[in-house]
């Protein structure tokens, strides 16, 4: 120790005969002060606890105690040695030797004892941080592209199963703001935000390999449950509900022909002998009575407007309701927002889940609307709609490559749907799904009574095919 202190006062001495070798000494001692204040401070955190930063390390030196007071020691030696550094530098007539003398007095005043082995200490620390920070960046590699993504620099994976990729890629840099669904689903304006929706929300990019996949949750099914003939209309009364003239008139109709629905359930029940049937989760959309289609009929039905339309979805609600299916009814474009699970926006991206229904039963007109509002999930799930179509579309009219090519394209045809996915009450085409209505047909008798034949009830709760 006696020997080291000798070596660093020769050291000094020899600084002293030049001023500017001093100085980078002294700048070299503020260096090491800053080396071992950012140590001090690392040496308050332990980089082997839950949630610390990877770039923190823990002092092995100095505690935190220590460090702080040796840190105090070491400024204030820096801030002696400049006042003497002053004081010497305005006496021009005091000799070499006397300045000398007078800075080795003040450098064994206030050098601590071990200053050169604490310095040496925290040069190691700062090696050993610089190893360990190495290692960490190292280790990071492996996520490089995931923070990169966040500035828009994800590549375009050329697989040639996706082929619509870089297209797609192309239209979202160009119109991601044209919707706000797409903000919805986190989409930033970055590329990668691009990809992760087209591969995780839409499927017209790969899986991103960078990606979790576990965090992609994937639904089960619900349980199959056995559907039960039901003879309480009581409860689709109340879910057809109310405040418009058409809805009035089709629980009129339901309410007059309960017990002849009833009457039909228990019959074709044991004709099934307790056959167990799968209950279907089914929606009704009746696209015509919604307000944004116009609602032209609710205003005309106590002026001798058409009924047809309103007759038939009364009896296909009790129908479906007897079977002992589960229904949803919509009527409005925010219920069938609701039920189906459309995202907030214009309609041009995905439902925010998988299908909730196995069925659905529409209009045209909600078919239009499903259209508008469903984005890619129509032509997902177009195989469990169910068009109720009062007069039939003809195949010429429904195939879009043959409307196309021979100018059949309307407003009402162009689905390009199965054939047997149409229902009509009137059979006109063999290759459409045809609906069995009940009817009450009623007459005058001789004193102005009615008298209503009773056609065969079984018929009333078949919805079949031809074939």
């Amino acid at each position: 120790m006696i020997a080291t202190s000798s070596e660093f006062s020769i050291m000094v001495r020899r600084c002293l005969l030049t001023c500017k070798p001093f100085r980078i000494f002294v700048v070299g001692i503020g260096f090491f002060s800053l080396c071992f204040l950012m140590t001090s401070l690392g040496g308050q955190f332990s980089a082997k606890r839950p949630g610390d930063s990877p770039f923190t390390m823990r002092a092995e030196v100095l505690g935190g105690q220590e460090s702080r007071g040796v840190l105090r020691k070491i400024s204030d030696m820096l801030e002696v040695i400049m006042k003497r550094m002053d004081a010497l530098s305005k006496l021009g007539n005091t000799s070499d030797t006397h300045r000398l003398d007078e800075l080795s007095s003040a450098l064994d005043r206030i050098q601590p004892i071990g200053l050169v082995e604490r310095i040496q200490a925290i040069a190691q620390n700062m090696s050993d941080m610089a190893v360990r920070v190495e290692q960490i960046l190292q280790r990071s590699m492996a996520g490089n592209k995931a923070r990169e993504g966040a500035f828009g620099q994800c590549e375009i994976p050329k697989d040639p199963r996706y082929p619509d990729c870089p297209s797609k890629m192309d239209w979202m840099r160009a119109r991601w703001t044209s919707d706000p669904c797409y903000a919805y689903y986190g989409v930033d304006g970055s590329d990668c935000s691009f990809l992760v929706y087209l591969s995780e929300v839409e499927w017209f990019c790969p899986p991103l390999p960078w990606r979790n996949q576990t965090a992609i949750p994937t639904l089960k099914p619900p349980p199959k449950k056995q559907a039960v003939f039901q003879s309480d209309v009581g409860t689709l009364l109340e879910q057809v509900g109310t405040g418009k003239e058409s809805l009035s008139f089709m629980k009129r109709r339901i309410r007059r022909l309960a017990a002849q629905w009833a009457s039909a359930a228990r019959r074709l029940d044991d004709k099934l002998r307790n056959h167990w049937r799968e209950q279907k989760r089914i929606l009704v959309h009746v696209g015509f009575l919604t307000e944004e289609s116009g609602d032209v009929f609710s205003p005309k039905v106590l002026k001798g407007g058409p009924l047809g339309e309103m007759v038939q979805w009364a009896d296909i609600l009790t129908a479906l309701h007897v079977l002992g299916h589960n229904l949803k009814i919509s009527v409005s474009l925010k219920e069938l927002h609701g039920f189906l699970g459309v995202p907030p926006g214009r309609g041009s991206c995905p439902l925010t889940g998988p299908l909730p229904f196995d069925l659905i039963y529409t209009d045209y007109h909600g078919l239009q609307q499903m259209k508008q509002h469903m984005g890619l999930s129509l032509r997902k799930h177009k195989c469990h709609i169910r068009v109720i179509d009062t007069f039939g579309t003809e195949p010429a009219y429904n195939h879009e490559e043959y409307a196309t090519l021979h100018g059949y394209r309307t407003n009402w045809g162009y689905w390009n749907l199965h054939g047997q996915q149409y229902m009509t009450m009137f059979r006109m085409w063999t290759v459409i799904s045809f609906l069995y209505h009940r009817f009450s047909l009623c007459e005058i008798g001789g004193r102005g009574n009615f008298r209503c034949l009773q056609p065969s009830p079984i018929n009333s709760a078949i919805i079949g095919s031809t074939k």
